[in-house]
């Protein structure tokens, strides 16, 4: 589903161990790793989504997993130029994102990449709660750094989970549009 404004309608899931490390899964065929993420279909609830993407991409069932929250609402992300299809109808300019926090309740053999005819990833691992800030492709960060702060608040809520602050080094500038030349026309000198 993507909206009137070109922003494709998805779920990202920061799933979290007992040692309050997250899930960080490499994409298949690349040397890129980020979260379990993905489309919301249009009969889909963004919970029903998660559910979904978590299983495709995790093999990981709803039993296996407590929803401790999600962000209060969509975070975006522009896509670069050069990864935008404009010969795809309608244009997709970027992601809209509800994340949620996921704490897991079973053990990590039950964890499968390969579970899915088409799987996401290839590898997997658990990292520190604020890595994948440092190390998601550069489009990403503003929105995981975004997403893992609200997050964390919930996480400590629930009282089971002790995180330290985010690292300084970790809290990335987030990226302005340069104006388009008509608006630098209009802007006075």
């Amino acid at each position: 589903m993507i909206d009137e404004r070109g922003f494709r309608a998805n779920v990202g899931i920061v799933l979290v161990n007992d040692r309050a490390q997250v899930f960080w899964g490499r994409r298949i065929g690349m040397n890129g790793w980020q979260f379990p993420q993905g489309g919301i279909k249009q009969d889909e609830t963004p919970e029903q989504a998660m559910f979904r993407e978590l299983h495709e991409e995790t093999g990981l069932e709803p039993h296996h997993v407590e929803i401790i929250g999600c962000t209060r609402r969509w975070l975006r992300y522009r896509l670069p130029k050069r990864f935008v299809r404009h010969h795809q109808q309608p244009v997709c300019i970027g992601q809209k994102q509800i994340w949620y926090v996921l704490a897991l309740r079973a053990d990590d053999d039950n964890v499968r990449v390969d579970h899915s005819d088409e799987p996401e990833f290839d590898q997997w691992m658990w990292v520190d709660y604020w890595e994948p800030v440092r190390k998601v492709v550069h489009f990403k960060r503003y929105v995981y750094w975004r997403a893992l702060n609200e997050l964390a608040l919930q996480l400590q809520a629930d009282g089971t989970y002790e995180l330290p602050t985010v690292p300084h080094q970790y809290q990335p500038r987030r990226r302005h549009r340069r104006p388009d030349k008509q608006q630098q026309a209009q802007t006075p000198r």
